[in-house]
């Protein structure tokens, strides 16, 4: 396991019991590099969605429980907060229920001429991801894929 998948599996450890108390999930724990710093992202989520008190909360709680575990050797940002309305769809979780939703899938290499392609979610397995577009299915290896995630219509 990679050092960044090993300290998410941690932190997501640090982070479940914070949250069960609330009535908060876990949606997802990211540790990346963007230029020279290093971050901590752990994003949450609740019926009717997380506010501001929520994210502060469970910043301030991860952050005393990081400090004593302290197993993350660099210097990094902790953020927590909100997955947003288009949301990246990384886990069986995500996928089960954005079934039936609207989403954006973004390729490596073109199919079809295309990198890009909307329609509904119509089904997931370990390999692939099945999207509706203008009552045609099409079938999309998880290994192609660069982004899928949520539509945003407004």
């Amino acid at each position: 396991m990679s050092k960044s998948r090993t300290y998410e599996s941690r932190t997501e450890s640090l982070l479940l019991p914070i949250v069960e108390k609330q009535g908060i999930e876990i949606y997802d724990v990211e540790y990346v590099k963007e230029g020279a710093d290093w971050y901590l992202r752990a994003y949450i989520d609740k019926p009717g969605g997380v506010d501001i008190n929520d994210c502060e909360h469970v910043s301030r709680a991860l952050s005393d429980a990081l400090d004593r575990e302290d197993f993350i050797e660099e210097a990094y940002i902790l953020e927590v907060s909100s997955p947003g309305l288009g949301r990246a769809l990384k886990k069986d979780k995500h996928f089960e229920k954005s079934l039936g939703e609207e989403v954006e899938v973004k390729t490596y290499k073109p199919v079809d001429g295309s990198k890009e392609f909307a329609g509904i979610l119509k089904s997931y397995d370990d390999k692939t991801i099945t999207i509706e577009i203008d009552n045609i299915e099409i079938s999309f290896a998880k290994s192609d894929i660069a982004l899928i995630r949520l539509a945003l219509d407004f």
